[in-house]
């Protein structure tokens, strides 16, 4: 592939790091000189120093010859005219970065389809929804998202108190769209019938859609439901985002700022969550407002150092789990020492979102949610060569042992299927199995 990307930073750097691998021809553009020898020295790239929102540099660089093109700078404006122009020029694909929330907010005005660009990449916002997603299943040994986010899927251990316990799968009355696709037992997997009963120390792989999921869930882990406590520290539009993703999941969240004016701009947006105006550095703030009693501690605020700082003085004073957010990928080392349970970057976070965007193959390994026990694969089914795939109801095809077709995405809408879904040339298909099905799945496709 021909990539011209915009912007020797972190997320300019990290993408041409990962994409540099595969024998890609890739092209850096930047205004920074010193930014721009800094990557040649450590990378196979052609550099170009200059202004990409210049259409004669754009030429000079390949961009119509480009199978990719991606504006990573730190200023949304310059991403978002470099990325338009590369696709006037004559750039397949076009991503831009974008930080302010009005850039990437569809409601009234969709940036993105305006001005030509394939995909916007928002930070921050795939940072929250990674976050949010953490917080809202603190017990399960894996989570992901699948089929456009549309569709969940975890690995949940069977608590000891679990209402689902003996109980046969044909009466537990699992809410819609929701099913079971495997059980671990005694180190060994299997999927289950509906004459299956659940027992103490199983592990079940959950799936199914986000409006239902937690009430399955809570299935198999009473506490699930608790009402959860989280205290974010940064007025931030990512904290704005968190609170968001947040909203009717069972959380009461406490939003710290240390601006009056931001505090009272937050009250009008945010009527579900407490604002308080105040230095999180305080220890009276940590015992008035009981701040160490929270589940979990999230630091998101503009300076790294403040928030390793501030979720290792909230770990220490007792909360369950603190997350630190670091723009500097450099700082990750770091959080084991300080006793912080996890953190985030957002850099990091968009480079693989992008590199999604990218893998435009048929057969794709998305997911690993138990190393070798439970990969997660996206198969898009062929418009041709399919006799006895398409048109016909699941429970009549030959799936390859322990394996499950957990989600079909038709157009934009995906579902949990049947056992009589039938599937359409040019669905997207979600199938999770044990390691060694490739092989298998894409003969079963026509993809062999």
């Amino acid at each position: 592939m021909n990539i011209v990307i915009c912007g020797a930073g972190e997320v300019g750097r990290h993408t041409a790091e990962e994409l540099g691998t595969h024998g890609n021809n890739i092209t850096i553009i930047d205004m920074d000189m010193t930014k721009l020898v800094t990557v040649e020295q450590s990378m196979d790239v052609r550099i170009l120093h200059g202004n990409a929102t210049h259409v004669d540099l754009l030429h000079e660089a390949g961009v119509h010859e480009a199978d990719l093109f991606l504006a990573a700078t730190n200023i949304d404006e310059i991403n978002l005219l470099s990325a338009s122009l590369a696709h006037a020029v004559g750039a397949k694909v076009t991503i831009a970065r974008v930080h302010h929330s009005a850039y990437f907010d569809r409601e009234g005005f969709d940036y993105g389809e305006q001005l030509g660009i394939d995909h916007l990449v928002c930070p921050e916002f795939v940072t929250a929804s990674v976050i949010a997603q953490t917080l809202r299943a603190p017990g399960a040994l894996a989570v992901e998202r699948i089929a456009r986010g549309q569709i969940e899927v975890r690995r949940l251990p069977v608590a000891a108190n679990a209402k689902a316990i003996d109980k046969p799968l044909m009466s537990m009355n699992l809410p819609a769209a929701t099913r079971i696709a495997s059980i671990e037992r005694n180190a060994m997997v299997f999927i289950p019938d509906s004459k299956t009963r659940i027992m103490e120390g199983d592990i079940v792989t959950l799936l199914g859609d986000v409006q239902n999921f937690e009430k399955a869930a809570s299935e198999f882990d009473p506490d699930i439901s608790r009402r959860k406590h989280v205290v974010i520290l940064g007025q931030t539009s990512m904290g704005v985002w968190l609170c968001r993703a947040l909203r009717g999941r069972g959380f009461s969240i406490r939003l710290v700022v240390d601006d009056q004016e931001r505090a009272e701009e937050l009250a009008g947006k945010l009527d579900w969550v407490t604002i308080l105006c105040a230095d999180v550095s305080d220890t009276e703030l940590f015992e008035e407002e009981r701040l160490d009693q929270a589940d979990a501690f999230i630091a998101l605020t503009r300076e790294d150092e403040r928030n390793i700082l501030a979720a290792a003085r909230a770990k220490s004073m007792g909360v369950d789990e603190a997350i630190a957010v670091l723009q500097r990928s450099t700082y990750l080392h770091l959080i084991e020492h300080v006793g912080i349970d996890r953190a985030f970057s957002p850099r990091i976070t968009a480079v693989g979102q992008i590199k999604q965007f990218l893998d435009l193959s048929p057969f794709k390994h998305v997911a690993s949610l138990a190393p070798g026990i439970a990969e997660v694969y996206e198969i898009r089914v062929p418009y041709s060569g399919v006799e006895g795939l398409v048109n016909v109801p699941l429970k009549s095809l030959s799936l390859p042992p322990r394996t499950l077709i957990a989600a079909v995405q038709h157009g934009d809408d995906a579902h949990v299927p049947g056992a009589m879904t039938q599937l359409q040339s040019g669905d997207t298909v979600v199938v999770i199995g044990p390691e060694g099905v490739e092989k298998p799945l894409l003969k079963m496709f026509g993809l062999s």
